[in-house]
């Protein structure tokens, strides 16, 4: 026969043994995420903690506020730069070289086609862009100064255009 006594074994006993205890730990289960939860919402909402990124307010402001874009008022009076002077400092880069496509500089069959557009449609071209090549008014030159550097680049491939004069400055009323 066997002995099915369960008096030789331990009794089962875990980390509660009496109600007092039982009673402390369902109020600490409740009570303590209560107060982690308080002390979250305390860091995030308060002012005191570092931004994200860590930016200066200041700085931060400025950025936002900034210009968009500016006035510049150039001398009117200056003289006009000769189509040589523009080529060398606008247009040499592109078309000494043939970059991106651009017609190079005295290479008369590179020329050809452009120059039975005339001077004018040689001249909005350059000043509207056309292809690769960006616009090239509202730059350091003036649309006459434009004009005088493609008179420039067109007659170094055989053109025979005229280089434009300055503007004759209207007359005081």
């Amino acid at each position: 026969m066997s002995d099915n006594s369960h008096d030789q074994h331990e009794a089962h006993t875990g980390p509660v043994k009496t109600p007092m205890q039982m009673l402390m730990l369902s109020f600490a289960s409740f009570v303590i995420p209560v107060f982690i939860i308080i002390g979250l919402v305390f860091y995030v909402t308060s002012e005191n903690k570092p931004a994200a990124g860590a930016v200066d307010v200041e700085k931060a402001t400025a950025l936002r506020i900034q210009k968009v874009g500016t006035v510049e008022v150039r001398d009117a009076n200056r003289p006009l730069k000769n189509g040589d002077e523009v080529y060398k400092a606008q247009c040499a880069a592109c078309h000494d070289a043939g970059a991106a496509g651009a017609p190079k500089f005295a290479v008369a069959s590179a020329w050809s086609a452009r120059l039975g557009q005339g001077l004018d449609g040689l001249v909005n071209s350059a000043l509207k862009g056309k292809g690769a090549m960006g616009a090239q008014a509202g730059g350091d030159f003036n649309d006459t100064e434009i004009a005088r550097a493609v008179v420039y680049l067109a007659n170094s491939a055989g053109g025979k255009f005229e280089a434009p004069k300055a503007p004759v400055a209207e007359a005081a009323k």
